[in-house]
């Protein structure tokens, strides 16, 4: 029986993907998990009052009359998610502010009480339309938290978040995926909500059977444990659900990597933002992600068998703007060279321990481009090695292996290694293949490349193989800057000509031409800059490294904190018999006008959420606080924070007051570096 046959017969008698000469190891995918990591890269999209109001996280009492896009295209969207190659997206439809984006009957914060269209706007039916258009999938996420809504906090309020859902997915077409936030803060009557996920759930299942739940425990599919968009190297996609649940802590590590020979089939969607925040903000337009970084992201994300959720935030137009869409062309065009031509299609291909005679699995399988033929190893045989050779040398920077993941995911541990003379040397040493491992390897030419399979969980069965030479690529300046205010700039691509400005404007082959030795730059300001090569002819993309006042003169008051005011975040300052409300006092030396402060968390624990901050001229009197508040989302963001005051203050001593944790177990608070602007 030929394959495609025995696939519609199986699918019809609700076994599909099954191989009756392939036993089915652990737990496995769905039909529509299946598909969905093939999709592999799509648009988040977050937009709301927060867009207009430069916060991240909103507070519920907002005016809803605040939204009011003026040019409002969401076929922009789609048409630029189409051109950048991303195949759905994904918007915010209602974020913890309980703004929704659709006119509900169970909220009054809505767009029907905005100033958008006069309240007879619904961004899900122009979205989910242009979604149609231009063949993309239509995805929403809904946030259970609801800061504005009064029956948060009460038994009643979960049957009003189902009625959303039930809204939601009624109205508006197919929904691909429900993403749900685990976020559990107070609503307005200060009360947390106790979720009933099943019944969320339950409500979306009646209309969308085959939607996939996103969530810190699946069940379709899971957060990766940060939101810079890197899976682990070693990358599971299976875990223990009920060892999880959505929101809750210290299970980071583990959503990273997933579980080896777990329970239950939930792979990683790696999400990130092409913006240092998920919401737009006029500060950032110079601030998008460079083309390396989010190259960086792909590899490390679609290449370590997750999927890419890339948030594309719009500005308050309505549309996206002009920098992120240049950006995502450049991807696009990028990705297309690295992946223009696969050399592996030209190679002869030898195999050990294969499954002799056998009708569906043959080493020709592994690089005929169809993921749905494969190779596999005899029964119980967890090793092999698959050599591709060639009449005359290749060179090749990347290399692309991927598991048939209907059957299960097996490979433990794998290498990869060229023929040199009479022998093999190693150039690579992996773990986790899944549906889809990528190598960014130097460039390497060879007539033989071996793929040795070191160790599986059951015989391995191998789709595709894949081998691509991708174009060098102009790496982005690095600036940094010592205590004293010593400014460095470096960029690992040979011979570049870096030139910089200090005023924050675009630098140019006119702008000053970093010679190699440091400069001093003790004040606060943007320091922008970018490599050139060939000339001038070629650039790479503008850096930009906005920079708070040097720590030079200053001095931790606070016993042992002169980590946190050493210029350095690498290192930090924690006390373990430092506990919450804790205070880190410094005296910068002299009077000094402050517009603003920082504070950079040690993403290895000790993330203050709540903060009061204070100011003085002697270090004795500090008055009220000038600042108060919470740093929105910094436990799963774990970036720089920078809080601008009301209205310029001048001091000499400052002093940052750790409230409250992000994580409620972590009971010491931790500086990595303080500072002004």
């Amino acid at each position: 029986m030929k394959k495609a046959a025995l696939f519609f017969l199986l699918a019809i008698c609700g076994k599909a993907w099954a191989q009756p000469e392939i036993k089915p190891f652990g737990a496995l995918p769905s039909n529509a998990q299946v598909k969905w990591q093939q999709l592999e890269y799509y648009m988040f999209i977050h937009f709301g009052p927060n867009t207009f109001t430069d916060k991240e996280w909103g507070h519920g009492d907002e005016d809803p009359k605040v939204f009011n896009p003026t040019e409002l295209d969401a076929r922009q969207w789609a048409r630029t998610a189409k051109l950048a190659g991303m195949k759905g997206i994904i918007i915010t439809a209602k974020h913890h502010d309980g703004f929704c984006l659709w006119p509900s009957e169970y909220s009054k914060h809505t767009v029907r009480e905005s100033a958008w269209k006069n309240g007879k706007g619904d961004v899900l039916a122009e979205l989910s339309a242009a979604c149609k258009e231009y063949g993309l999938l239509f995805g929403v996420y809904l946030s259970p938290w609801d800061r504005n809504h009064p029956a948060y906090g009460t038994p009643e309020y979960n049957q009003v978040f189902a009625n959303q859902l039930r809204e939601v997915h009624t109205k508006y077409g197919h929904v691909f995926e429900q993403w749900f936030d685990g976020a559990n803060g107070e609503g307005p009557n200060g009360k947390k909500q106790v979720y009933d996920w099943n019944l969320f759930e339950g409500t979306v299942k009646k209309y969308h059977p085959e939607v996939i739940f996103f969530s810190d425990a699946g069940p379709g599919c899971r957060w990766i444990g940060n939101e810079n968009g890197f899976a682990g190297t070693t990358n599971w996609s299976t875990i223990n659900r009920k060892e999880f649940a959505p929101g809750m802590h210290g299970i980071q590590d583990k959503l990273n990597k997933g579980q080896e020979g777990a329970t239950d089939w939930v792979p990683g969607e790696a999400d990130v933002s092409i913006r240092p925040g998920w919401f737009y903000s006029p500060s950032t337009d110079d601030k998008v992600k460079t083309l390396p970084w989010l190259l960086d992201i792909y590899y490390g994300s679609v290449g370590r068998n997750a999927n890419l959720l890339l948030n594309v935030p719009v500005d308050r137009r309505g549309r996206i703007h002009e920098n992120d869409s240049l950006r995502l062309m450049e991807l696009k065009r990028t990705l297309d060279a690295d992946f223009k031509t696969n050399l592996a299609v030209r190679a002869r291909t030898a195999v050990t321990n294969g499954r002799n005679g056998s009708s569906v699995s043959s080493a020709i399988h592994l690089t005929d481009n169809n993921y749905n033929t494969y190779w596999a190893t005899a029964e119980g045989q967890l090793t092999a090695d698959i050599d591709l050779s060639f009449e005359k040398e290749i060179t090749f920077n990347r290399l692309a292996i991927q598991e048939f993941i209907p059957l299960g995911q097996r490979v433990k541990a794998f290498s990869v290694s060229v023929l040199e003379g009479k022998e093999y040397r190693e150039i690579a040493r992996e773990t986790t293949i899944g549906y889809k491992r990528i190598l960014r390897l130097p460039n390497t030419t060879a007539k033989s490349v071996k793929i040795t399979l070191l160790d599986a969980l059951a015989s391995p069965v191998i789709s595709e193989v894949k081998l691509y030479k991708a174009p060098e690529l102009l790496a982005d300046p690095v600036i940094k800057r010592s205590k004293s205010g010593e400014v460095t700039i470096t960029c690992q691509s040979p011979d570049p000509v870096i030139y910089y400005t200090t005023d924050g404007s675009e630098p140019t082959t006119a702008s000053r031409k970093y010679e190699g030795t440091a400069f001093s730059f003790p004040g606060s300001g943007t320091i922008k800059a970018k490599a050139y090569i060939n000339n001038g002819k070629q650039s790479g993309a503008t850096i930009t490294q906005t920079l708070d006042v040097a720590p030079g003169g200053w001095n931790a008051v606070t016993p042992g904190a002169e980590k946190a005011v050493d210029g350095d975040p690498a290192t930090a300052f924690r006390n373990a018999e430092m506990k919450y409300p804790a205070e880190l006092v410094v005296d910068m030396g002299a009077p000094v006008t402050v517009n603003g402060f920082t504070y950079t968390p040690h993403p290895r624990g000790g993330i203050v959420y709540q903060y009061a901050w204070y100011v003085s001229n002697d270090g004795k009197e500090w008055g009220e606080p000038v600042a108060k508040g919470s740093f929105a989302n910094i436990l799963n963001n774990p970036v720089k924070q920078s809080i601008k005051l009301s209205q310029p203050v001048k001091c000499r001593y400052f002093k940052l007051v750790a409230l409250a944790p992000a994580n409620e177990k972590d009971a010491v608070p931790a500086f990595a570096e303080t500072g002004v602007f």
